[in-house]
């Protein structure tokens, strides 16, 4: 038995290290061009305003969100006076209470788009009415807009964004500001995760993607993208957004790409704080897998079908990146099980030792295994990932929340793997039957006005 243990128990270890030792050779490459360009260097000034401010249509998708539609307008509407701005909200004749809500801020900036058919269709399809709802303004008006901005019913919208947009368009095509979710102690574990995610994605990896020259995927909020840009992107059917993709906001950076035309996330300080969009994220494990097989099954598998690896070195890599999750969330659930089976070795060993007193063979294997030194050299590294993780979630959220990031680590990798899971049977489910998927969205609430929010 202790002999089929130890086989066993290697075997897994090597397998789960070799997995982990590949991926973080990809996550150091990322951190070694993240250190030489960005951690020691200050952000390149912005760009001057614009001789004549120009004006933002700001869209936003609703399908059953009368819990958090009317806070988030009305605290959007009382931030942003400017009159450049103007607000359409997508809603479905069926959610006569998120139309009431809307309606119930009378600001003559915001209006109601509806959509023409009952909810929920997809997100992309609201979308599209949004946009065509766009055109419709700019005809009655004879104005034309400089941006069309996205956001979410749960967002909280930096009144700073749209300054930012102001000056980095025409000369980028689409402009991202970070997301900074919602710290909440009392789910610390669940929504936490997504707060170390975030803070690490947003100030390392997007950054690095613009370096590189490769597509800079939209988060779908906090997201500017050119008026013109936009209206190639919707072709003759006037529908920029793919009503058949679950992740068409991240689609959305590549089309920008494709056309050869620059997007990037963008990071400047306002009032001593990160201009960001902030919001609240899952708060149980059900729904964070929820979101997360979504967002997998859109970009890792999907995403695989629709965009294939087209591309050149830059972009390739990072679409590996995008899909490895699947995998790395496999590699750490195996890297557990071996874990466990050693400490499951070292409790049968101790009961054989003191039973028999005989000698047992090297727990690891013979003396001249390479494998200590391979696992050394692997927890060398998760040392290395998890202090950088730390640190980012620190210099967003102070140094104590950035101690919880490290044993969070764990409550991430097993959403991540549920996630996974249920991606899977996602797609699949999708495959079978050949229809545009449903909006997958989750209850969403909206931060108190007494809410502090990350500074970043």
């Amino acid at each position: 038995m202790l002999a089929i243990l130890a086989v066993l128990t290697r075997e897994l270890l090597w397998l789960s290290a070799s997995g982990i030792f590949l991926s973080s050779l990809d996550d150091m490459a990322v951190d070694a061009l993240w250190l030489g360009r960005f951690a020691f260097r200050r952000p390149a000034p912005l760009p001057p305003a614009p001789a004549e401010p120009g004006r933002f249509a700001l869209i936003v998708p609703a399908w059953d969100e009368s819990a958090v539609i009317g806070a988030m307008l009305a605290r959007l509407c009382s931030t942003i006076s400017d009159d450049r701005l103007r607000v359409f909200v997508g809603v479905y004749a069926n959610d006569p209470a998120t139309l009431a809500a809307v309606e119930a801020v009378a600001d003559p900036r915001v209006r109601a788009v509806p959509t023409g058919t009952p909810g929920p269709t997809t997100k992309a399809d609201c979308l599209n009415h949004l946009w065509r709802g766009v055109l419709k303004q700019e005809a009655a008006t004879g104005e034309r807009f400089k941006a069309v901005v996205l956001h979410d019913a749960e967002d909280v919208v930096d009144p700073a964004s749209l300054d930012l947009y102001d000056r980095w368009i025409p000369a980028l095509a689409m402009v991202q500001v970070p997301v900074l979710p919602i710290q909440d102690p009392a789910t610390r574990w669940v929504s936490g995760h997504y707060c170390d995610e975030f803070a690490q994605a947003h100030a390392k990896d997007m950054q690095v993607r613009g370096l590189l020259g490769a597509p800079v995927p939209s988060a779908g909020v906090g997201t500017a993208i050119d008026r013109d840009v936009l209206a190639r992107l919707a072709g003759p059917g006037n529908a920029p957004f793919d009503a058949a993709s679950l992740t068409e906001d991240y689609e959305m950076g590549h089309r920008v790409h494709a056309l050869g035309l620059q997007a990037r996330m963008v990071r400047a300080h306002a009032d001593g704080r990160l201009v960001a969009t902030r919001a609240y994220f899952p708060s149980t494990i059900e729904t964070a897998v929820q979101q997360k097989s979504r967002w997998l099954a859109g970009i890792a598998l999907s995403g695989w079908d629709r965009l294939g690896w087209s591309g050149g070195l830059a972009t390739r890599w990072m679409l590996l990146r995008d899909r490895k999750g699947m995998f790395t969330a496999a590699v750490a659930m195996l890297g557990y099980v071996a874990a466990i089976l050693l400490l499951a070795q070292l409790a049968l060993r101790a009961w054989v030792s003191a039973r028999t007193g005989a000698p047992l063979p090297p727990l690891l294997g013979p003396a001249d295994s390479a494998l200590p030194g391979f696992l050394a050299l692997n927890a060398g590294l998760l040392m290395w990932r998890l202090g950088l993780r730390a640190g980012f979630t620190g210099r967003a959220y102070g140094w104590r929340e950035g101690l919880w990031a490290i044993p969070r680590a764990l409550m991430a990798n097993a959403i991540n793997f549920l996630a996974a899971l249920r991606a899977m049977e996602r797609y699949r489910a999708a495959l079978d039957s050949g229809v545009a998927p449903a909006w997958g969205k989750t209850d969403h609430r909206f931060p108190d006005a007494d809410v502090e929010v990350a500074r970043g």
